[in-house]
C-alpha cells in the first residue's frame, strides 16, 4: 500500500509555532502584502529576511510533538518491511519533521534553515540571519533570500508529488487549511486515482467533504494511535 500525507501549519502549532495567518488578517503582527511576496523582497529585502529570520528563530526553539514522531515512526517501518511506497509532503517551513527523524519527505514551500541566491541560483543551508547579511558565499553578490516560496511563486516539485499521489492508495492530510492550492487539490487527485482518503483536524475545511473520513481530534493525541493501529494492522481510530 502506497501512502501519501500531507501536513499543514496544524500540526506545527501544536508545537507552539503560530499559524500562518491569524483572524485579523496579519502573520505576527505584518501585513502578507510587507513581507511575504516576490514585490515586498525587491522593495525592501532587509525587511523580508528580518520577519523569515525571527520566524526561523521560533522554529528553533520548539521540538517535534508526538504526530511528527509517530509519523517518523510509520514511515520508519513502512519502509523496513518493504510494505509499500511512503511519501511525506509539508506545507510547513519549519524542520520539526526532519528532526522527529522523517527521510522521505518533500518542504513544497521551502525552508526556513535554508537560503538562496537570486543572482547566482547558489542554494544550501542558512542558520545565522540573513538581514544585512546577504553576501553569497559563491558569487559574493548581495543576492541571499530566504529559500521560502512566497505569495506567487510557484510550489516545490511538483512533479514528483503529482506521480506520488496518482499511485497512492491512502492519503492523509493532517492539519491543513484546505484553501491553498495547489495543496488543498491534493484529495481530490488521490481519489481520482482510487485512492482512500482521510483527514485529522480540529476543524472542517472547504475541501472536507472530498475526504472518506474526518477525524476529529488534534494531530498530536491522535496520529500516534492511528499510526500505531497501521502498523500493527489493528482496527484504525474511530471518529
Amino acid at each position: 500500500m502506497n501512502i501519501v500525507i500531507l501536513t499543514g501549519a496544524g500540526i506545527s502549532a501544536e508545537s507552539g509555532l503560530p499559524t500562518f495567518v491569524g483572524t485579523d488578517g496579519l502573520w505576527n503582527g505584518h501585513r502578507i502584502e510587507d513581507v511575504c511576496t516576490p514585490e515586498a523582497l525587491e522593495r525592501n529585502p532587509d525587511a523580508v529576511c528580518a520577519f523569515y529570520d525571527e520566524r526561523r528563530s521560533e522554529a528553533a526553539s520548539a521540538e517535534p510533538n508526538p504526530a511528527h514522531i509517530a509519523l517518523a515512526k510509520l514511515e520508519r517501518h513502512w519502509r523496513e518491511t518493504g510494505k509499500g511506497e511512503f511519501l511525506l509532503i509539508t506545507q510547513n517551513v519549519d524542520d520539526l519533521h526532519e528532526r522527529a527523524g522523517s527521510k522521505s519527505l518533500i518542504h513544497m514551500h521551502g525552508l526556513l534553515n535554508s537560503a538562496f541566491c537570486a543572482e547566482c541560483g547558489w542554494q544550501g543551508p542558512r542558520h545565522g540571519r540573513l538581514e544585512g547579511n546577504r553576501e553569497c558565499q559563491a558569487c559574493e553578490r548581495d543576492g541571499l533570500r530566504p529559500d521560502i516560496v512566497l505569495f506567487g511563486e510557484a510550489p516545490r516539485h511538483m512533479r514528483q508529488i503529482e506521480a506520488a499521489l496518482e499511485k497512492c492508495d491512502l492519503f492523509i492530510a493532517i492539519g491543513t487549511s484546505g484553501t491553498v492550492y495547489p495543496a488543498a487539490g491534493f484529495v481530490e487527485i488521490a481519489k481520482s486515482y482510487g485512492a482512500q482518503t482521510l483527514r485529522f483536524d480540529i476543524t472542517l475545511p472547504p475541501n472536507g467533504c472530498q475526504f472518506d473520513q474526518y477525524f476529529h481530534a488534534e494531530a498530536s493525541k491522535m496520529i500516534p494511535k492511528w499510526a500505531g493501529d497501521l502498523i500493527g494492522e489493528a482496527p484504525s481510530a474511530e471518529n
